[in-house]
């Protein structure tokens, strides 16, 4: 797998993989991320500090932000398709039009198609609330959770292995 990469240069930084250009080198932006394209995927990689890592699906809405200013990704808004989150404990939130995943650990999925919202957790243990912050879980290892516009209070389920494979395939896992 080749991966290809294109500097970014500001604090918060859209990405759609549909206008990323191919472009060869490595660069860090101001926010502390670097972008790579996985060669022939649409998929994308960025690496941000202090160990964040996020895996975009191909044509994924992403948008990182810098909340406290810091000059250091904390959140990203996700509008659409998915993402993998690899990151250090505590600090960073995955913002959807549905829900709030906050870590607690540190490998998990986000998947937004719709009207709804998923989360699944591959490692460690992540938070996960509607919009208003209502109706709270926690997930752990294996456990997913499917955010709609309703008002029921969220449902922790166990994934099965079609499921979880079939988004991470997505992914490149």
């Amino acid at each position: 797998m080749k991966l290809l990469s294109r500097p970014l240069r500001c604090a918060a930084l859209a990405f759609l993989a549909a206008l990323a250009p191919v472009d060869s080198g490595f660069a860090q932006s101001n926010a502390g991320c670097t972008i790579q394209l996985v060669g022939g995927t649409g998929r994308q990689v960025l690496r941000c500090r202090p160990g964040i890592t996020i895996t975009t699906e191909a044509g994924a809405s992403v948008t990182l932000l810098d909340r406290d200013r810091n000059g250091t990704v904390d959140a990203a808004r996700l509008r659409s398709k998915a993402i993998l989150v690899d990151a250090p404990r505590g600090g960073f939130e995955v913002l959807t039009p549905q829900a709030i995943a906050a870590v607690r650990g540190t490998r998990w999925a986000v998947d937004v198609a719709g009207t709804r919202t998923s989360v699944f957790v591959v490692e460690g243990s992540v938070a996960v609330t509607r919009r208003d912050r209502t109706h709270g879980v926690t997930l752990g290892a294996g456990e997913g959770v499917d955010v709609d516009p309703s008002s029921e209070p969220l449902t922790v389920r166990r994934w099965g292995r079609a499921r979880a494979t079939a988004l991470l395939a997505r992914l490149g896992q």
